[in-house]
């Protein structure tokens, strides 16, 4: 059986909402649902003897949370395989394990709790930041939600060639019936080399050519893979985080590669997921990107 989708739920209204857009595309990828809940109620009211008849009411909580879930994404998709889990761990450290055996990962932008009213919760920000799997957090209005643009919207960066992102982006593309919008920001150095005549006399046109080109070569296999999928590409100068947030208001899903590195929470994913996790207008696939063989001797 193929890798199941994972769900995180806690009973909120946005991991509710989570878990509709999680049954919608894992029906829409033929894979069986995992939804699971993260919960140490067992660590605050102990363990109960076998022969025990009251339960805490942690755990009946826990339980409850994760088989409502169920019976809601069996409504809403009776054919779909689910399974279901009550996790004795914090969210974070269980979801990331889920993710290492699961093929997508869905979380809701907003947590339960003190952290409720962030604009992404902390839990969907170090799962999106640190997942070995696609990463998406649901959130955007309504149209967004129920796919109704017909747009998947990816932001292409200078490490996105037939990146893993690429391939995402398609693949969700071609399930969906969808348009694929690409964009790729560039920008003028601050500090370019002056004596470089061909810039000089070319301008922002050279950067603008230059930007094209990756996105060309960016693309070429993927495309060649799906040629169903209707494609358009745009290369525009601007700052990628404002420019991809602003396009995701037409779009039923951002595509974003991540090009993970040491730094705070977040910061860990770069300016530009960071900005599209919390402002986006749609659902939001992080995709990790593949790590680079190294040789002997390298770091």
């Amino acid at each position: 059986m193929d890798s199941p989708l994972v769900v995180g739920v806690d009973g909120s209204d946005a991991s509710l909402t989570a878990l509709d857009w999680g049954v919608d595309e894992a029906v829409r990828h033929g894979l069986p649902l995992r939804i699971v809940h993260a919960s140490m109620w067992e660590r605050y009211e102990g363990v109960v003897p076998t022969w025990a008849k009251d339960r805490p009411s942690g755990q009946v909580l826990a339980e409850n949370i994760a088989g409502t879930a169920a019976e809601r994404a069996r409504r809403r998709a009776p054919d779909l395989p689910v399974t279901t889990d009550v996790l004795a761990e914090d969210a974070s450290t269980g979801l990331l394990r889920e993710g290492r055996e699961g093929s997508i990962l869905v979380v809701g932008s907003r947590g339960r709790g003190e952290f409720a009213d962030l604009l992404l919760g902390s839990v969907g920000l170090i799962v999106a930041a640190r997942a070995h799997c696609p990463v998406v957090v649901v959130r955007g209005d309504r149209q967004a939600l129920e796919a109704r643009h017909g747009r998947v919207l990816l932001g292409v960066g200078e490490h996105d060639v037939d990146s893993p992102a690429v391939r995402f982006a398609f693949r969700e593309a071609a399930v969906r019936g969808a348009e694929l919008d690409v964009v790729r920001a560039w920008r003028r150095p601050a500090h370019g080399p002056a004596d470089h005549l061909l810039m000089k006399r070319a301008g922002g046109a050279y950067f603008a050519e230059e930007s094209t080109e990756l996105l060309d070569k960016a693309l070429e296999t993927a495309a060649s893979a799906h040629p169903q999928v209707r494609l358009r590409t745009s290369s525009v100068e601007g700052p990628a985080h404002t420019i991809l947030t602003a396009r995701s208001a037409a779009a039923d899903l951002l595509v974003l590669g991540a090009r993970r590195r040491d730094a705070l929470v977040g910061l860990e994913l770069g300016r530009v997921s960071h900005r599209a996790l919390h402002h986006a207008s749609c659902p939001v696939a992080v995709v990790p990107q593949e790590r680079p063989e190294t040789t002997e001797g390298e770091q």
